[in-house]
């Protein structure tokens, strides 16, 4: 059992038989009332996003997910395929499934599956990763009144603001949880 005081986000949870994950939770503390927790899940199965409120001190039902290597082979239509490097065993993922996975992720790339009862459930990521310029915009000198950034496109589709310096097939380093330039990579 998991109390509303060890929530985190990502989390998984089972209430009412529902298979939730936490994507946020708010602690609220009323002047006269007990404190209390307004928690934004998504219903795995449905898809749906649910705000639930609980009494402060409220226990859960923890989910034990189970983390499988997995080799990324191809994307067709909105399916991703994967295949455990282990048990060689394949299996698909929605593109709702991968979520923001699909800009960090290319052929061959071993990633860490989440699962539960034999169900892929979400992709973890590491902390950053390298990918490549694929298209971006040539930086102009005299532009350098705030930041001095522009915007990039990576191979894989995602949109970086990146140093003026940086051109077309520069490799760099990019924080997979806030899409953010972290360093050029020789």
């Amino acid at each position: 059992m998991i109390t509303t005081g060890d929530l985190k986000r990502g989390d998984y949870v089972r209430i009412e038989g529902e298979l939730l994950r936490i994507l946020d939770w708010q602690h609220v503390k009323q002047a006269r009332g007990s404190a209390f927790v307004r928690i934004q899940f998504r219903n795995i199965v449905s898809g749906a996003n649910v705000e639930r409120t609980f009494q402060a001190g409220s226990k859960f039902e923890n989910i034990e997910l189970e983390r499988h290597h997995a080799q990324f082979q191809y994307q067709e239509d909105n399916q991703y395929n994967f295949m455990d490097t282990g048990s060689y065993e394949q299996f698909i993922l929605s593109e709702a499934e991968v979520g923001n996975a699909r800009y960090f992720i290319r052929e061959n790339d071993v990633v860490d599956i989440m699962m539960f009862e034999d169900r892929a459930l979400s992709i973890e990521l590491p902390t950053a990763v390298v990918l490549t310029i694929a298209a971006t915009e040539p930086g102009v000198r005299g532009d350098t009144a705030s930041a001095a950034t522009k915007t990039a496109r990576t191979d894989t589709g995602l949109p970086v603001n990146v140093p003026l310096f940086l051109n077309v097939g520069d490799r760099i380093k990019v924080d997979t949880r806030t899409n953010v330039y972290i360093e050029r990579v020789s």
